[in-house]
């Protein structure tokens, strides 16, 4: 059974840093991309970053990109997303997701979630 268990949300202020780490556990992912998305109140879930775990390929949309990264730590199975010079529109639940094969930017082509995160940015 997969699990993806999120952690690492809170409160910062405008122009921090905030790592949300995601716990994989349940099945090999070698042949997996892992995707971090966001969704604010009332708003679509984003996409915000992938990475293919046997490569280590990274994806951002525009809308992030120079802003946020993501990696994979091997050995404790976990993907990480560090988020910098963060801003108020970057509030929303942060939610990791997998999928077999390539990266897609759809949250609806992932098969599997986390609980999600919460990520307050106070201006």
């Amino acid at each position: 059974q997969v699990q993806l268990v999120e952690s690492g949300g809170g409160l910062v202020q405008a122009g921090g840093s905030l790592r949300l780490s995601c716990a994989a556990s349940g099945r090999t992912f070698s042949s997996y991309t892992m995707g971090w998305f966001r969704q604010a109140p009332g708003k679509e879930r984003d996409f915000v970053a992938a990475i293919t775990w046997s490569t280590g390929n990274t994806y951002y949309p525009n809308s992030v990109k120079g802003r946020v990264t993501i990696s994979r730590d091997n050995p404790k199975n976990t993907v990480n997303l560090q988020m910098n010079s963060l801003k108020p529109e970057d509030t929303a639940i942060y939610y990791c997701a997998a999928r077999p094969g390539v990266v897609k930017t759809f949250a609806y082509l992932y098969d599997y979630w986390g609980q999600g995160t919460q990520v307050t940015v106070s201006s």
